[in-house]
Parts: structure tokens; C-alpha cells; sequence
């Protein structure tokens, strides 16, 4: 074969040989895109020719423990346009300006887009909706999403927190639970050619999210009410600049109500200030003054020191320790630990902390839990001030014993005396009950938590009963007595640190009560605070009326029965704006002498209507459901009789 022949074939072969390998190839690569990259490849391409919108996810609920909602997702309309299907698009702007409260201009910017879809308002209110909808504007569409409401308004309000745009908890518990109620948005799906035009005869597809779950907390909504109530109540009468009230289940640690002063709603968030959203509770510290001595004479009780009748010289009323004068507010002389608790001895406290010394009240002040977080499920929580005892002179160890030098939220005081009222146990406080996901699942239920033994059962119940008798005749706290019940309580008045002198004020002060009702066995301990209350001062004549009015209320709506007698010369007098008045004396006196009343008619009233009367009247109801009232026992007009079971039901 010549040379050239072969050559050729060769060649041949060689073109062959190529030929063939990227017939292979192609076909491999054929074979891998149709069996290995298929899925994907499909998916991008449905990518290619659809418009994806993500859409507000349908964030849970939260609930109070009986139930009553407190913050719901509802189902709104978000309103978008097309762009290519308006005509006009100067009508069309001027027409939706009038109706949605928007500047002309940016509405036909926004119409005026090459885009085919473009927001142009989101979560609609009905009424506006309808509104937009009555226009029938060409190019105008709706879709579906989810809008945070807030059904209660204010009730709670610094608790439960709010939300954004997103939607994302931007505080209370909205923001610490966020990851458990935020859900998964759904995708709106619209198609479009291969330039990104959309297809006229394409529909719009909402495809996929996923509900929130959602939260029982252990707050009552009614018992929040009259919380609220009671302290803006007062806030506004002492003309003061906010206030504070924490009630809590001594025995589990459960948070019943927690109210801050200002407050806000929000449903409208944009219309208060920054600071009106903060819980002060946990946000805000103060020096306690005398409502911290409990806690100094457990310690010194626990350690077998002195006894309740142990007899202190309180100097008749000033004593020199490291160069300064302590005072009391009248001169005293020899007191037991009981009447020096009655009467509030700063002295007698400052020479029982000397008994105690340093190292030993910061060990038992530092179990009572200050100068750390409660570990409350909130944010913002401040630790409080307590500082080492290496760090004490003797004028500090002397105010530190009476609550000055050290600083406490409002939560932590409470929690503290929680030992105090449940047997010596400091126990952990939350606010969340139990989470249920989106398919009603219960996915986490919380347990009672004791932290660790503070002071013994018998310590406890010791100083428990010398409590009540700040409340009883002669004692500071008297205005803090409860009809039908012991209330074993403290008074507090104390100065608030002048930042620009860094001592004292002479005119600024925070008033305090704290006290837990039965003594006897306490169902629930309330703090109250006031800041900076104008004219009167003292934690007694200013905090302690509020503290009984909230008790008094609550006791009430929980039915807990009377522990003491109730006669009309043991009641409390109540003073308003220097009146005396004795109404709720002639009420239990009449009850007591078994006299009757007839029942309201209630029928049609709200929770808050209701909740009024029984204030006015001091009647006894047991209130259910939630909405309108829709039945009552007795009915309207019939006979009360003491002793009778009275009940409002409420329904939609």
C-alpha cells in the first residue's frame, strides 16, 4: 500500500476515533443531565419563567393561662399592581392616594415601573380594602398574608411585646420566643415569558407555609387588668413619673401580672415613645429602702442570733456609726425585732446588720438573689447592684442593712420575698407555661423551679408573721390591709441617687409596699412601686392603698375565701384626695349583718364593664369565656344572698 494511502486511512481512523469519543461524551453528559441533574435542572427552569414572592408567615399565637388570646396573626389583604395593565397611570395614583393616605408622587413612581409586579401596600386594614376594592382599578391585585393584633390593646403590653414588618419580635416575648412563634411563609407564585414579561392568561399560585407556634403564659388576664388599672390609677393622682406592679404564685414562681407605667398600645406602636415600650420590672432598678429588712432579720433569725423578742436600743431616733447620723423617722427606744419591723427602725435595723456583719448578710443577700438576674424569659434584664462585702465601710454595712447602697428591679424583690412567702425555697419566676407548634402539638411544658433552700420553713413563717404586723393598728403600712384577710407586708420610701450631685435627692423619692395575702398560706405577692410621687411620699400612704386595692380585687376574682372575720371597725379607711372614704365599709358591713342586693343586669356588657361594677358594687363574680356577657347567675333584679355563688359567662 503506498504511503499516501496509508496516510489517509489513517486519518480516517484518527477522524473516527474522535467522532466516536465525542458521541460519548455528549451522550454521557446526555445521560448524567437527564438522570442525575434532572430535579434541579427542572427546578431552575420553573425558576426562569415564575415570579417568586415571599409572603408573611402566619406567626402563633399567644395566650394567658386561661386561654384569652393576647396576640393573634389575622388574615389581611396586601395590595400589589401590574404595571402593564394600567392605562393610566396619573388616574390610578390619584385615585389610590385619596384612599390610602400616600403621596401621589411615590405612587406613580411606583406605577410607573417596568416591572409586572410591584407592592404597593401591605396588610390592609378591611375597611380599607373594601375601599381600594370599590375603585376597581385595572392592574390592582390582592393577596393573602398575616397581620399582628393585638386584641387586648394595652392589657400586657410590656410583656407580650410587638412586632415589625418582617414579621419579627422586636421585644417582650414576642422577641425571646421568636424562633417558636415564627412560622414559615407561604410563596406567590406568578408566571412569566423568557424576557419577564407576565403571562396574561397565567393565574397567581400561593403555594406552601408553615403556622408559628404558639404560647400559654402564665400571666391572667384579668388579674394584668386590675393591675394595670389600679397603677395608672395612682400614677396620674401622684402626679409621679411612672410606676411599677409584679404579682406572683409564691409557691411555683408563676407570674400572674406584671404592669410598667407608662405604657402603650401596640396596635400603634409609631404613636409613643421608646421608652413607654420598656418593662420596667425587669429594665429598671431603685434602691429599696425598709421593704429590704425582712430579708436582713431571716438571716439574722436563721443563725439563731436573736429572737422575735429580742430588744434593740434604737437611740431614740439617731446613732453615729463611721462619722454619719442615721435617723429614724421617730425617736424610738428599746424595741423587740417585731416592733422594730411594725415601725420600720432604720437604727435597730443598722445594729442587727452590725450583728450580722458583712460576709454573713451578703451570703444570705446574695441567696435572696440581688446583685443577679431572676432568669426571667424576657429580655432587658438588669442585675441590680450588691456590691463585695471587701468593698464595705461601716456606714455602708449600716445602709446596706436598711436598703440604701445596694439597687434591686422590681422582679428581683419580688422573687426574693417569694422564700419569705413560700417556706425558705427561692424559686425560679417565668412567664411561659407551654408552646404548642403549628399542628397543636405541645412541644415544651415548664415546671416549677427552686433554685436552691434559703432559710428554713419555720424562719420563714417567723418573719412572715411579724410582717402582718405592719399592716395591723400603729404599724407604717396599715393603708395595705386587706378586708377579711391578714396581709403580712413592708413599707418602703427611699431616696433616688441625684446623677449630676451624686448623693441623694431631697424631693425625689420611689414609694413601695410589698405584701402577701393570706399570710396564713399566700396565694399571691404583689409589689408595688411608684416613682417620684408628688406631695405625700411614703411607701404607706402612696403604695400601700394601691397594693390593697389590687389584692382586694384579685382575691375576689380568684374566690379565695376569707380567712379573718370581717367586721366594719376593722376596716381600712381609704383617702382620696384628702376625703375620707368608707364605702367599702357599709357594703361588708351590710353583707356581715345579712342584708341583700339585687344582681345588676350585665347583659351585653364587655370584660372591662364588668370588671368596673364589681369594683363600684364589691360584688363577688366569678367571670368565664371572653367577648360580650351573654348569661349571668342570678339573672338581672333576682336577690343576692350572702354566701351565693355569682357568675357572668362570656361569648362572641
Amino acid at each position: 500500500m503506498a504511503p499516501t494511502e496509508r496516510s489517509m486511512q489513517l486519518r480516517i481512523r484518527i477522524i473516527g476515533a474522535i467522532f466516536v469519543a465525542v458521541f460519548l461524551i455528549i451522550a454521557a453528559r446526555a445521560s448524567y443531565l437527564q438522570l442525575v441533574l434532572a430535579e434541579d435542572l427542572s427546578a431552575r427552569g420553573d425558576q426562569q419563567h415564575q415570579r417568586i414572592v415571599k409572603l408573611t408567615p402566619q406567626r402563633g399565637a399567644i395566650y394567658d393561662r386561661n386561654g384569652e388570646a393576647l396576640a393573634l396573626s389575622l388574615e389581611v389583604k396586601s395590595l400589589y399592581a401590574n404595571p402593564t395593565e394600567i392605562q393610566s397611570v396619573s388616574k390610578v395614583a390619584e385615585r389610590l392616594a385619596r384612599v390610602l393616605d400616600i403621596p401621589e408622587k411615590r405612587l406613580r413612581a411606583k406605577l410607573s415601573k417596568s416591572k409586572r409586579f410591584v407592592w404597593i401596600e401591605r396588610r390592609l386594614s378591611p375597611e380599607i380594602a373594601q375601599q381600594v376594592e370599590n375603585l376597581r382599578l385595572a392592574g390592582l391585585h390582592f393577596v393573602r398574608e398575616h397581620k399582628r393584633y393585638y386584641p387586648r390593646g394595652q392589657v400586657a403590653s410590656q410583656v407580650v411585646g410587638f412586632t415589625g414588618l418582617d414579621p419579627k419580635g422586636l421585644e417582650g416575648i414576642e422577641l425571646i420566643y421568636d424562633a417558636d412563634l415564627q412560622g414559615e411563609g407561604g410563596l406567590l407564585i406568578s408566571e412569566r415569558d423568557a424576557r419577564g414579561r407576565g403571562l396574561a392568561t397565567a393565574e397567581q399560585d400561593i403555594r406552601g407555609g408553615v403556622p408559628g407556634g404558639s404560647l400559654y403564659l402564665t400571666i391572667d388576664r384579668t388579674l394584668q387588668y386590675i393591675a394595670e388599672k389600679e397603677l395608672a390609677r395612682q400614677v396620674k393622682e401622684s402626679n409621679a413619673v411612672g410606676g411599677t406592679v409584679v404579682m406572683i404564685e409564691p409557691t411555683s414562681g408563676r407570674v400572674l401580672a406584671m404592669a410598667s407605667q407608662p405604657s402603650y398600645n401596640p396596635n400603634a406602636t409609631n404613636r409613643y415613645q421608646p421608652g413607654d415600650w420598656r418593662n420596667r420590672t425587669v429594665s429598671d432598678s431603685f434602691e429599696p429602702g425598709s421593704i429590704f429588712k425582712p430579708f436582713l432579720l431571716a438571716g439574722i433569725l436563721e443563725e439563731g442570733l436573736l429572737s422575735p423578742g429580742s430588744q434593740i436600743d434604737c437611740e431614740n431616733g439617731r446613732f453615729e456609726v463611721g462619722g454619719k447620723v442615721i435617723r429614724d423617722h421617730k425617736g424610738y427606744g428599746r424595741l423587740n425585732l417585731s416592733k422594730m419591723l411594725k415601725y420600720s427602725s432604720n437604727i435597730g435595723f443598722a445594729k442587727l446588720g452590725k450583728k450580722l456583719e458583712r460576709e454573713l448578710l451578703y451570703q444570705y443577700l446574695s441567696d435572696f438573689g440581688f446583685g443577679k438576674k431572676t432568669g426571667i424569659d424576657l429580655p432587658g434584664e438588669e442585675n441590680g447592684l450588691l456590691r463585695k462585702p471587701d468593698r464595705w465601710f461601716e456606714i455602708d454595712l449600716a445602709t446596706a442593712s436598711f436598703g440604701q447602697g445596694v439597687s434591686v428591679t422590681p422582679l428581683q424583690m419580688v422573687v426574693a420575698m417569694g422564700v419569705i412567702a413560700n417556706g425558705g425555697l427561692l424559686m425560679e419566676p417565668y412567664l411561659v407555661e407551654r408552646v404548642v407548634d403549628g399542628q397543636g402539638d405541645q412541644t415544651y411544658r415548664r415546671q416549677p423551679n427552686a433554685v436552691r433552700r434559703v432559710i428554713s420553713e419555720s424562719t420563714a413563717k417567723t418573719v412572715r408573721d411579724m410582717m402582718v404586723g405592719v399592716t395591723e393598728p400603729g404599724g407604717t403600712g396599715t393603708r395595705g390591709a386587706v378586708v377579711g384577710y391578714k396581709v403580712a407586708g413592708k413599707t418602703g420610701t427611699a431616696q433616688k441617687v441625684d446623677p449630676v450631685t451624686g448623693g441623694y435627692s431631697v424631693d425625689k423619692t420611689v414609694s413601695s409596699f410589698i405584701g402577701m395575702v393570706p399570710a396564713e398560706n399566700p396565694a399571691m405577692l404583689l409589689l408595688v412601686t411608684i416613682d417620684e410621687p408628688q406631695d405625700q411620699t411614703y411607701g404607706g400612704l402612696v403604695a400601700a392603698p394601691v397594693f390593697s386595692r389590687i389584692a382586694e380585687d384579685s382575691l375576689r376574682y380568684l374566690d379565695i375565701p376569707h380567712t379573718e372575720m370581717v367586721a366594719k371597725q376593722t376596716l381600712p379607711e381609704r383617702h382620696m384626695k384628702g376625703k375620707t372614704v368608707k364605702g367599702k365599709a357599709k357594703i361588708f358591713a351590710a353583707v356581715v349583718a345579712g342584708e341583700t342586693s339585687r344582681m345588676p343586669d350585665f347583659g351585653g356588657m364587655s370584660y372591662r364593664q364588668v370588671l368596673e361594677s364589681m369594683s363600684r358594687s364589691g360584688l363577688n363574680i366569678k367571670l368565664t369565656g371572653s367577648g360580650k356577657v351573654i348569661e349571668q347567675s342570678p339573672r338581672a333584679g333576682d336577690t343576692i344572698r350572702y354566701g351565693a355563688k355569682i357568675w357572668v359567662r362570656f361569648g362572641a
